[in-house]
C-alpha cells in the first residue's frame, strides 16, 4: 500500500451524531487539496454508536479507517493511538464535532515539506473566530497566557485541535493525559520550531463539549507543574537523531 502524504487523526467520544459528516466532508476536502491522505477516527470508547456510524463508509473507501478503544481514555491516548497506526511522516489532527474545518489542514500542510521532517516540529492551528462562550474563551485566554509565561511555547491557543506534526516526534514524547494541549512547548524542548497558522472555528456540528471549566483548569495546573518537571529534568541531543534520522532544513 502506498504511503499518504499526509494521515489525519480524528479523536472522538460520543459523536455519533456528527462523525460521519465530518468524516464525509473531510474526505471531499482532502481529495482536492491533498496529494493523497488516511484518515484515522479514534472512537475512545463511546457510549454511543461512533464507530459504527463510520462502519459503511470505513468499508467503502480504504483510506478510512476507524479504530476503537475498549474503553474510554482521554483525547491524549486517542491521539497516541492514531499517531502508532499513522503511515505518513506527517500526522494532522483535528477534532470530531465539526467544529475544524478540513480545509484549514491543507492550508496548515503548506507551511512544510510532507516528504521531510526539518527545523519545524509543530504546525499549530490558531483559532481567529472561537465560537465557544464567553466564560470559556476568558478560561482559555487566561490558561494560554499562564502557559506561555512558564513555558516559552511561543504558541497563542494549543487548545485548538487542528496540529500537523511528525509521527515520530510524537512517538518520542512522554505520554501522559492532556499532552496535547503542550506539544508547541515539548517539541520546543527537543529542538524544533512552532508555525502559528490562523484557522477557522466552527459551532459544534451536534452535542456539546465534553470538558467544564472548573474541571479542566483544576487539571490543568497539575499537568502544567508536571510539563515545568518534564522539561527542567530531560535532556537531548540534536532533535533529528530522536526520530532516526536528519531531515533537509525547511
Amino acid at each position: 500500500m502506498t504511503t499518504p502524504a499526509l494521515s489525519i487523526v480524528i479523536p472522538a467520544f460520543n459523536e455519533a451524531a456528527s462523525i460521519e459528516e465530518v468524516v464525509k466532508e473531510a474526505v471531499s476536502v482532502f481529495e482536492a487539496g491533498l496529494e493523497s491522505f488516511e484518515i484515522i477516527v479514534v472512537d475512545d470508547g463511546s457510549d454511543d454508536d461512533t464507530a459504527g456510524a463510520l462502519g459503511p463508509l470505513s468499508e467503502a473507501d480504504p483510506r478510512v479507517r476507524v479504530i476503537r478503544h475498549p474503553n474510554r481514555s482521554g483525547k491524549s491516548a486517542g491521539l497516541r493511538t492514531g499517531f502508532l497506526a499513522a503511515r505518513a511522516i506527517w500526522v494532522a489532527t483535528m477534532d470530531g464535532d465539526g467544529q475544524d474545518d478540513p480545509r484549514s489542514v491543507v492550508e496548515m500542510s503548506k507551511a512544510i515539506d510532507l516528504s521531510t521532517v526539518g527545523s519545524v516540529g509543530v504546525v499549530a492551528g490558531c483559532r481567529q473566530n472561537r465560537t465557544d462562550g464567553a466564560n470559556r474563551k476568558f478560561a482559555s485566554r487566561f490558561a494560554n497566557g499562564l502557559r506561555r509565561s512558564l513555558l516559552n511555547d511561543d504558541c497563542p491557543d494549543t487548545a485548538c485541535g487542528l496540529k500537523i506534526l511528525p509521527r515520530d516526534l510524537l512517538l518520542v514524547m512522554p505520554f501522559f493525559d492532556a499532552i496535547h494541549r503542550y506539544l508547541p512547548a515539548l517539541a520546543g524542548h527537543l529542538g524544533f520550531e512552532t508555525v502559528n497558522v490562523t484557522v477557522v472555528n466552527r459551532p459544534r456540528a451536534a452535542g456539546e463539549s465534553k470538558y467544564t471549566n472548573i474541571g479542566r483548569a483544576a487539571a490543568g495546573l497539575f499537568d502544567l507543574m508536571g510539563v515545568i518537571w518534564l522539561m527542567r529534568r530531560t535532556h537531548y541531543p540534536d532533535p533529528h537523531m530522536l526520530l532516526g534520522a536528519r531531515g533537509e532544513d525547511q
